[in-house]
């Protein structure tokens, strides 16, 4: 399949463009400058001209989603959203400068580092699951690293409700750290499902490639992995440094049967949180809501597929604005004014006109009457 090409960063407002930071397969990533207050951030943008309503339902659910949830230190921490002058939607997020997608594969990640990797995400998944929302593509790309070092999981782009995912609705899915009920497409996404993938994540940190992947490249077709997950036979990671304890939460985790699995994230990350206070370290605070905590906002509609948000389409000139007082004292007199403003002087006038004319008539007489007796 031809890859897509990036589309062009939009023009946002208090925003401006740096340099793309990654193309996925229905969205761009960019790095911006905000403006005020001033930090860098992650935009998130559907390409030009797309009007999927699949693509427009899987953006507005991650805006969503990630309002309900980013609260949470272990998920990635969105600001905005909005729609571009061009009227593209947009997420501005968080931006993480680092990512676990290649890491593992070029480096031998420390197991302590990976349990408490695996304790944060787990609380950040026990969070989701009890506000009612599973994010069914738990993988190490889609774990970013913040500035500060830590761990934070990010695309909720397919994520759904635990309601509507009994059911394969739009099955999306990377295969290699799918469950075997999700691969065989029974369900779209279930709590037990999620606590595979979180393993299978897990297991993919410590051993450097994911569970069922082999070293012959043409052994790793999208068939040929089905088929080994659907047989789900766990093969012990081979590092002599992965506690034994270890290697068996991870393989109750990933169990075939999904009810043999741990019955939520808090019970995974409880398990591994046993190990490391086996192995001396202290444990990874599982960080979780309270039972009184429930979303502030309303319930995600993973149905919507309108262009919602503040739309900016034209930026405004100073030099064109006037208050309504400062126009009031500042025009011109129109010629209508001129009318207006001679009409009343008139007005005013023409009565002391006549009144001065009458006293001088009145004394013409006077006089005239004075002469005319005087020379009879």
């Amino acid at each position: 399949m031809t890859r897509r090409l990036p589309s062009a960063p939009p023009l946002l407002p208090g925003l401006d463009y740096v340099r793309p930071l990654g193309s996925g397969g229905f969205a761009d990533v960019f790095l911006y400058q905000q403006d005020m207050p001033r930090r860098a951030v992650a935009v998130k943008v559907l390409p030009a001209n797309e009007h999927d309503p699949d693509l427009l339902r899987m953006f507005n659910a991650e805006a969503d989603v990630l309002a309900h949830l980013s609260a949470h230190p272990a998920i990635v921490t969105v600001y905005q959203a909005g729609i571009s002058a061009d009227g593209r939607p947009y997420i501005v997020m968080e931006y993480c400068p680092g990512s676990l997608a290649q890491r593992y594969r070029i480096e031998r990640m420390p197991v302590d580092e990976v349990m408490a990797i695996a304790v944060r995400l787990a609380g950040a998944l026990e969070s989701a699951h009890r506000a009612g929302l599973i994010h069914r593509d738990i993988k190490p790309s889609n774990i970013l690293v913040t500035s500060f070092g830590s761990a934070v999981l990010a695309d909720f782009g397919i994520s759904s409700s635990l309601v509507r995912s009994a059911a394969p609705d739009v099955l999306a899915m990377s295969i290699p750290w799918s469950a075997p009920e999700v691969v065989a497409e029974h369900t779209g996404g279930t709590v037990a499902s999620e606590v595979w993938s979180l393993g299978a994540t897990v297991y993919s940190l410590l051993a450097g490639h994911s569970p069922f992947e082999r070293r012959e490249k043409d052994q790793n077709t999208r068939d040929l992995m089905r088929r080994r997950i659907a047989r789900a036979t766990y093969v012990p990671i081979a590092r002599p440094d992965v506690p034994d304890d270890l290697q068996h939460v991870l393989a109750t985790a990933m169990t075939r049967d999904p009810d043999r699995r741990f019955a939520s994230a808090r019970e995974f990350g409880e398990a591994v949180r046993a190990v490391q206070r086996a192995a001396g370290l202290a444990p990874t605070p599982l960080e979780v809501p309270t039972d009184e905590w429930m979303p502030a906002s309303d319930a995600v509609d993973f149905a919507d597929t309108t262009v919602r948000g503040p739309v900016r389409s034209r930026v405004e000139h100073d030099g064109r604005r006037r208050s309504a007082g400062a126009d009031t004292v500042r025009r011109s007199p129109t010629n209508e004014d001129d009318e207006a403003i001679a009409g009343a002087s008139g007005r005013h006038v023409w009565p002391w006109i006549v009144a001065s004319s009458a006293v001088l008539l009145a004394l013409a007489a006077t006089a005239f009457a004075i002469v005319w007796t005087g020379s009879h």
